[in-house]
C-alpha cells in the first residue's frame, strides 16, 4: 500500500458540502497523465510506457463494467454521469470517501480527483501523499465535452442592488488578487500557508500552480484574457448538465430548477464596471465578509493575497474571509446575511434559488473544471 492522505482533508469534501443539499464529444486519445507531477515532491519513475494503453472510451467502459468508477456523490457526480452517459453507459457509480485509499487498493480503478488537490496526493510523494508519479493517467472533463464550472463570487440580489459600489469595489480588489496570484503561485502559497493553511506546504504549492491553470485557461484549452468574466457558453453548458441530473427532493424545486435560465442566477454588469474602472470606489459598507467553501488553502488564494497585498484596503474596504467547513453552507450564510459574499459553484447557487434563495453569480473566478477521473496504467493496458 502506499503512503495515507490520512494527514491532508480532501478539499473536494466542502466543495461537495456546498451541494449537500441535493439528493460534445471528447477525444479518445490514450491519457497520458501529464497535469499533475510539476511540483516538487514527484516521484519520479522515468517516462511511463503509454502505447499499450487503452482509449479513454475504452477504459472508462471496462471500469464501468466492472462498478469500479467512484465519485464522491454529494454535488460534483453530475460530470461524471454525464461522462457516462456520453459512452451510453448507465449513470451509477462506486460511492468514494475523502481519501484516495479505494484508489490505491483497486477498489476504484478510475477515480475521482480534483486536478488541484487528489491528483497531486496520488502523484506526489511528499507528506500524505501516495507517490505514484508518472504510473497513472487521467480522464479530463474539460476534454471530454461534459465540464461544469466551479468557484465562484455571489451574493445575494438585494445586496448587489443596495450596493453596487460595495460590491464592484470587491471584485476590482479580489480579481486584482487573483491576476497576482495566478502570475506568482508560490508567492500566493506561502501566502495562504500563513493564513493558516489547512495542507502542508508542498501540497499548498502543488494546489496553487493547478488552481491557477483552472483561472486563466477556459474549458477549451485558450487562456483567459479577463480573470472573473461570466462566460455565458460555459454557464449555459454547467446548467443544462446540472438540469439533466440533479435530482431535487422538494417537486417544486424540481420544477423552478428545470425552468432557470442563466439571467436568473448571473449577473454580469458588476463584474464589466469594476474591470472598466480606475480603482476607485465609494463602498456603501466600509467592512464586508467572504464565506469560502473550505479551510485555508490556495483553492482560495487570490482573496487571501488581496488581504495581504492591501488591496482590499485601496478600495476603501476591510475584508473578513471566513473559513468554510462550518455546519451552514455558504448558500445559507449568505442568503441569511451572516456574510455579505460567498464562493460555490454555480450549480449549486442554483439549486439554493430553486429553492427559495436569492443569490446572484457577480465572477466567475475558474474557468474550466478541475474534476479528473485518475487511473493506473497497468489497470488499462490493451
Amino acid at each position: 500500500m502506499k503512503k495515507r492522505m490520512a494527514k491532508i482533508m480532501s478539499a473536494v469534501l466542502v466543495s461537495a458540502m456546498a451541494v449537500s443539499m441535493m439528493a460534445g464529444c471528447g477525444s479518445d486519445k490514450k491519457s497520458t497523465g501529464n497535469n499533475g507531477g510539476s511540483a516538487s515532491g514527484t516521484q519520479s519513475t522515468g517516462a511511463a510506457d503509454t502505447s499499450d494503453v487503452m482509449s479513454n472510451e475504452e477504459i472508462i467502459k471496462k471500469a464501468a463494467g466492472e462498478g469500479k468508477v467512484s465519485n464522491w456523490g454529494i454535488g460534483n457526480q453530475y460530470e461524471i454521469q454525464a461522462l457516462l452517459a456520453k459512452y451510453g453507459l448507465p449513470t451509477d457509480y462506486l460511492s468514494e470517501d475523502f481519501t484516495m485509499d479505494a484508489f490505491d487498493d483497486d477498489s476504484s480503478t478510475l477515480a475521482s480527483a480534483m486536478t488541484y488537490n487528489e491528483l497531486g496526493l496520488v502523484k506526489n510523494d511528499y507528506d500524505g501523499g501516495y507517490g505514484y508519479g508518472d504510473t497513472v493517467g487521467y480522464i479530463d472533463m474539460n476534454d471530454e465535452g461534459v465540464a461544469m464550472l466551479e468557484d465562484m463570487i455571489f451574493c445575494t440580489k438585494d445586496f448587489a442592488t443596495k450596493n453596487p459600489e460595495t460590491v464592484k469595489a470587491f471584485l476590482y480588489a479580489s480579481i486584482k488578487g487573483w491576476e497576482y496570484a495566478v502570475e506568482n503561485p508560490e508567492e500566493a502559497a506561502q501566502i495562504v500557508y500563513e493564513a493558516g493553511s489547512s495542507v502542508s506546504q508542498d501540497h499548498q504549492k502543488y494546489m496553487a500552480s493547478e488552481v491557477a491553470k483552472l483561472v486563466k485557461t477556459d474549458m477549451n484549452g485558450n487562456e483567459v484574457s479577463e480573470i472573473g468574466k461570466i462566460d455565458d457558453d460555459a454557464m449555459q453548458q454547467t446548467l443544462d448538465i446540472a438540469k439533466k441530473y440533479v435530482t431535487l427532493d422538494d417537486s417544486s424545486a424540481q420544477e423552478k430548477f428545470a425552468k432557470l435560465t442563466l439571467d436568473d442566477i448571473r449577473d454580469t454588469s458588476y463584474y464589466e464596471t469594476a474591470e472598466s474602472s480606475d480603482g476607485t470606489f465609494s463602498p456603501e459598507k466600509s467592512e464586508v465578509s467572504i464565506q469560502l467553501k473550505w479551510l485555508p488553502q490556495a483553492q482560495f488564494m487570490g482573496y487571501y493575497v488581496a488581504d495581504a497585498k492591501g488591496y482590499y484596503d485601496e478600495v476603501g474596504l476591510k475584508v473578513n474571509i471566513v473559513s468554510g467547513g462550518g455546519d451552514i453552507s455558504e448558500t445559507t450564510a449568505v442568503n441569511n446575511g451572516t456574510v455579505d459574499f460567498g464562493v460555490t459553484w454555480p450549480t449549486n447557487m442554483a439549486v439554493a434559488n430553486a429553492g427559495g434563495m436569492n443569490l446572484v453569480e457577480v465572477a466567475q473566478i475558474y474557468q474550466r473544471s478541475g474534476m479528473t477521473l485518475v487511473y493506473k496504467y497497468d489497470n488499462f493496458k490493451n
